[in-house]
């Protein structure tokens, strides 16, 4: 592959989610438009995380190159006009309204982190589709029930109830802050 050339670099290693993205928002103020910024991560899940966002941020997100453990993101900052950052998920509830539904019929709580972190502990009867397979599989779900998103800290599960809002699911909750702070039932597959 020919060599990418970046005009500015954020190294993301050692992080997991939501930091990359949260170091990207804060480090794309410093890019000129137009340009690129590499960033480099070794979370898995930053793959689909930063293509989400990039796309629903107006910014251009370009690929990403696999050098051993690290994945080099690209992304172009979108020039004036084009950037258009959605506000979060406005259909939020915290993890003790979600405990009181949890067992209720009609309820789905829809597990959007990596299937490495559902497995090693997620909420009983969690259906698991990372957000990066989203798109593709939200075929799976019923729009006939309430569904509960939920991943680490809210990030994830925010961009996947928006999408899911999108795709015509009218009863959806962004859970917050999710499984970082969870203390109901859990249990590991």
């Amino acid at each position: 592959m020919t060599n990418i050339s970046a005009d500015h670099v954020l190294d993301a290693k050692g992080l997991a989610c939501p930091m990359p993205i949260v170091k990207t928002r804060k480090e794309i103020e410093n890019v000129e438009p137009g340009k690129v910024l590499l960033i480099e991560a070794t979370d898995q899940g930053s793959k689909a995380d930063l293509k989400a966002w990039a796309e629903r941020s107006g910014h251009q997100y370009l690929g990403t190159v696999e050098e051993g453990d690290v994945l080099k993101h690209y992304v172009r900052k979108a020039s004036e006009g084009e950037s258009g950052e959605q506000p979060s998920f406005d259909n939020k509830v915290n993890n003790d309204d979600l405990k009181q539904k949890v067992n209720s019929d009609g309820v789905t709580v829809l597990d959007v982190r990596e299937s490495a972190e559902y497995a090693f502990g997620h909420i009983p009867n969690a259906i698991s589709i990372p957000f990066g397979e989203l798109e593709n599989r939200v075929s799976e779900l019923s729009q006939d029930d309430e569904i509960y998103v939920v991943c680490r800290t809210g990030n994830r599960s925010d961009m996947a109830a928006q999408l899911l809002s999108e795709k015509g699911f009218s009863k959806v909750y962004n859970v917050v802050p999710g499984m970082s702070e969870w203390d109901g039932d859990v249990e590991s597959k």
